[in-house]
């Protein structure tokens, strides 16, 4: 076993050790320092294509080479270096080290320029055959590689009737005749013991042609001219040619053709497939030279002497650099003029030329060098103009507003106010001329244009700023843009305004039938302090505070101030009678005519003998056809949130109302988010906050979706003169405990006939019964005037065998006080109907309103008070009027509502007591909500007449029905 062993290990150890020993025996083909490395450069046997080869061959102390030579195959090489350009040099060799294939002019010129490089500073060899076929060490000569920078020369001399031509080559400032110079390898020049190459195979087929006519080329003159205008007006592009038979001109001559002037510069612009070219050109007198080009300023006098002219090399240098250094690829195409490389022009790809944002700056500087730009729109599919924008502005005071003079222009091309705003609204910074060409918006005026439209309106080719949004004029436009005028205008804006809180005092009206308060006197002064201005505003003072007698003395004190004082109202229909009822009740001496009903007036004739014009929101948009045809002193909008959306109807109808002054009166002025002001700011106070969509981007979207303390501050502040906002506890101290109001609520049309139809009924029913029935029959009576009670409330809640649809007036008001109040207060909310308060609850829920119920089959009824009290999420209770009527001590709400009044005021007060209490800090409000034309309209008034009934706390429905006559039965329905 171990003999065996042995064995096995003897046989691996003989078969890798030679394995082993080549590795470490076999060098590498070349070191780093590549020693013994030459390059050799010799013609195929066969082909006679240029070889180029690697080898390796040592060498004598003199440093000649020994044989033998050996062959190193390029691309072994390739892999033992990271280098690039020593990576480049062994692809090259390889290229040439096998080549068969017939000459490619374009990658043989980028190998061999790779192969020039020399990155190793390998010794170079030629082969010369006439010493060996073969190559060795006997027929290789050195010479020194490098790439040639030709500079040829034409002579041109005139010798009788003929024309000898003759050229010459200048290489690091020695000329050599052609017949001295040998071309080697297609693409070589060979001069004593340097091989060149050149890198422009122009210039070798050109040094070819001449030396296959040893250097002298013989035109006669018949010939000549000809010759010149095909062959050396194309060659001068590229050789400089030497008229040494023309005169160089004298003064005579330059004066007389135009030389003498100043020398015109020019770009012109071409196409070659997705390359822009630019050729610059300068103008002597009347010929155009182009600048990188040898071509000489040839020229007849008036004799028809032939004559040249210098270039004036220093202004052409200077429009090289002028082009140059408007860009980095111009700068390095400029370095290869300089290097002779003899391209004829500038080039960029299409894609980059064509960007505004370079070439515009690139125009405008060349062009205030005094170099013209042609052919910019000739290339194609392209419209735009190659002119920055000339944009001036200027602001003065008009009448009403301060009015903007916006001049842009493209070179001779003036933008329409109209166009601009179209970019402009449409975010592009491009803008159509009329021309057809398109010019580009700078970038910082598009913002500072977006602020000019959104704050203005336009009007013709001027931009009108409403004097009210005097902030954004001095925010947008700087003061060297501002008229004298405009300025003083300012300034007494900002003073006045700016001294918000000292307003003048108004005197009173004398005819007012009411003393105001102090906050009411404020609220006076303010309205008339925006009147001297004739700036509009929004009143928003809480529900309860009296905006109505506020606007009232503000009507009254524009009796001697304006000449027609006719004031249009407008409110919603449920407020109607209100308004009605105040001015009478205020100021009886004002003359008032209420378009509404079917029955309304349809013309506005007789409106100059009336100061109040009162209608609803409803007939506005029945009648806006007529009554936007009269200018009314002001437009009063009451419960304005009911034009918050600038979409809607109503703010539409109201926007084609003409008057000298519009105010705004609600109690919320914000209900869901900040766009909420803008409709009513809009009409009350047009221009204030710019354009829609202007507000929207500047302040809603950042203050509603990302809560922009700053945003939010700015339009505070730039609304703060125009808002006149009190809450009730700004002004607890001023008001009485306790104030009670009437919400006069209007059916629809579905509502008011199901009504209609249980009254008949029950009115057929007491006609048709003398007292005595009438007085048997009360509970019958009763229960028919019930029905009508629960109409008013909701048909819904008579709909046990018939439906008749949920058309609820007192639900859509009820529900718009509960959303706009809850925020921000609790409230009671009672009926004598739990299937009122069930419906209630229903849409509440819907609403995801947070509410406590309470009602005669409530078990937990502690739980469900205290719920109310402790939880703040719960804003509302909803409270059946004879479960909740007494017991309860709800001082945490200030907001009462009493959705359906019965007989006895009394009962409704001892709900409203739930709240006014002792512990109350609060001043409470308590809201009746009233169908008009209805059974409670007439309730209300019999509660007025029959004072027994307010006094008698303890009768019931039935004894209520008793008292009562036939005739008191029918007057109620």
């Amino acid at each position: 076993m171990q003999e065996k062993g042995e064995e096995q290990l003897n046989f691996n150890y003989d078969k890798l050790l030679p394995i082993v020993k080549k590795s470490k025996a076999q060098p590498p083909i070349a070191t780093k320092s590549h020693a013994n490395l030459v390059l050799v450069f010799s013609r195929h046997r066969h082909y006679r294509h240029l070889v180029i080869e690697l080898m390796t061959a040592d060498q004598t102390k003199q440093g000649k080479l020994k044989n033998p030579l050996q062959v190193v195959e390029p691309l072994d090489l390739l892999w033992k270096t990271e280098d690039q350009q020593e990576l480049k040099f062994f692809a090259a060799v390889s290229k040439f080290k096998n080549h068969y294939q017939e000459s490619q002019v374009a990658s043989d010129l980028e190998a061999l320029k790779a192969i020039v490089v020399n990155p190793l500073s390998l010794p170079v060899y030629l082969h010369d055959e006439q010493l060996a076929a073969t190559i060795n060490a006997s027929s290789l000569t050195k010479i020194e590689l490098s790439a040639l920078k030709p500079e040829f020369e034409l002579n041109i001399d005139e010798r009788a009737d003929q024309f000898a031509l003759e050229g010459i080559l200048h290489l690091q400032g020695k000329s050599f005749a052609l017949e001295t110079v040998e071309l080697r390898y297609q693409y070589f020049v060979k001069i004593k013991q340097n091989l060149y190459l050149v890198k422009d195979p122009f210039f070798l087929s050109l040094m070819d042609f001449f030396k296959q006519h040893r250097n002298q080329l013989v035109l006669e003159r018949e010939v000549y001219q000809n010759f010149q205008e095909e062959i050396l007006d194309a060659l001068e592009e590229k050789v400089k040619i030497n008229y040494s038979y023309l005169k160089p001109a004298t003064k005579k001559q330059i004066i007389e053709q135009g030389f003498d002037l100043e020398n015109e510069k020019l770009i012109y612009l071409t196409e070659s497939e997705d390359y822009v070219l630019l050729t610059p050109v300068m103008r002597y007198g009347a010929l155009e030279i182009p600048i990188i080009s040898q071509k000489q300023i040839k020229a007849k006098d008036k004799r028809g002497q032939m004559f040249t002219l210098l270039r004036d090399e220093q202004k052409e240098l200077q429009f090289i650099t002028d082009i140059a250094k408007m860009h980095p690829y111009f700068e390095e195409q400029a370095y290869e003029f300089s290097e002779q490389r003899h391209a004829d022009c500038f080039y960029m790809h299409r894609k980059h030329f064509i960007s505004p944002e370079w070439f515009l700056e690139a125009f405008e500087a060349w062009r205030s060098k005094g170099i013209a730009i042609l052919g910019f729109n000739g290339l194609k599919d392209n419209k735009l103009s190659p002119y920055k924008a000339n944009i001036s502005i200027k602001v003065i005071s008009g009448i009403d507003w301060f009015e903007t003079a916006i001049k842009v222009q493209f070179n001779k091309q003036t933008v329409s106010l109209k166009h601009l705003h179209k970019s402009i609204r449409n975010k592009n910074k491009f803008v159509q001329l009329d021309d057809g060409t398109i010019g580009m918006l700078p970038d910082e005026w598009l913002q500072k244009f977006e602020g000019y439209f959104g704050a203005g309106e336009i009007s013709e080719e001027t931009l009108r700023t409403p004097n009210i949004n005097y902030s954004a004029v001095e925010e947008l436009y700087e003061e060297a843009l501002l008229s004298i005028d405009a300025k003083e205008r300012l300034q007494l804006y900002r003073s006045k305004l700016a001294a918000f809180d000292q307003i003048d005092e108004t005197e009173v009206p004398a005819t007012l039938n009411a003393t105001l308060r102090g906050y009411q006197k404020e609220g006076l002064n303010w309205l008339n302090f925006l009147d001297t201005f004739n700036f509009g505003g929004c009143l928003a003072d809480d529900m309860g505070l009296g905006k109505t007698i506020q606007v009232l003395a503000f009507i009254l004190s524009q009796q001697e101030k304006v000449e027609r004082n006719t004031n249009l109202i407008i409110v919603p229909a449920s407020l109607v009678f209100n308004w009605q009822q105040e001015i009478k009740k205020f100021a009886p001496t004002l003359k008032v005519t209420t378009i509404y009903g079917a029955n309304r007036i349809k013309h506005q004739k007789d409106f100059d003998q009336y100061q109040i014009v009162l209608t609803s929101y409803g007939t506005l948009l029945a009648d806006v056809a007529w009554l936007k045809a009269y200018r009314f002193n002001y437009i009063f909008l009451d419960e304005s949130q009911s034009i918050k959306n600038p979409d809607s109807q109503r703010y539409k109808a109201a926007r084609l109302l003409q008057s000298r002054n519009k105010i705004v009166l609600t109690g919320t002025p914000i209900e869901n988010n900040t766009f909420d002001l803008y409709g009513q700011l809009s009409f009350a106070c047009p221009g204030l906050l710019g354009n829609r969509e202007h507000f929207r981007q500047q302040y809603s979207v950042p203050i509603d979706q990302f809560k922009d303390s700053r945003r939010a501050e700015e339009l505070q502040q730039r609304i703060k003169p125009f808002i006149l906002r009190r809450t009730k506890t700004q002004v607890a101290q001023e008001l009485p405990d306790k104030t009670e109001m009437v919400i006069y609520c209007e059916m629809d049309q579905k509502q008011r006939e199901i009504y209609e139809s249980a009254r008949n009924e029950i009115r057929d029913y007491l006609m048709g019964r003398s007292e005595d029935e009438l007085t048997k029959s009360s509970m019958h009576v009763l229960q028919g005037i019930t029905k009508l009670r629960q109409i008013c409330n909701s048909p819904s809640l008579i709909s046990k065998e018939k439906f008749y649809g949920n058309a609820s007036a007192k639900m859509d008001v009820l529900l718009e006080q509960i959303e706009s109040k809850a925020p921000y207060h609790k409230i009671l909310v009672f009926s004598q109907f739990v299937g009122m308060l069930n419906l209630v609850k229903e849409a509440l829920e819907d609403r995801g309103v947070k509410f406590a119920y309470l009602s005669g089959q409530t078990k937990n009824r502690e739980a469900v008070v205290n719920s109310f009290r402790q939880d703040e999420e719960i804003r509302v209770f909803l409270i059946s009027l004879k479960a909740g009527g007494v017991g309860l001590n709800l001082t945490e709400a200030d907001y009462v509502y009493l959705i359906d009044p019965w007989w006895n005021p009394a009962v409704e007060n001892q709900a409203i007591d739930r709240t006014y209490r002792i512990g109350q800090q609060k001043n409470v409000m308590a809201v009746r909500l009233i169908c008009l034309d209805t059974i409670e309209e007439k309730i209300m008034l019999m509660q007025q007449k029959k004072k027994d009934l307010v006094t008698d706390l303890i009768k019931t429905d039935a004894s209520v029905f008793k008292s009562l006559s036939k005739n008191d039965l029918l007057e109620l329905i």
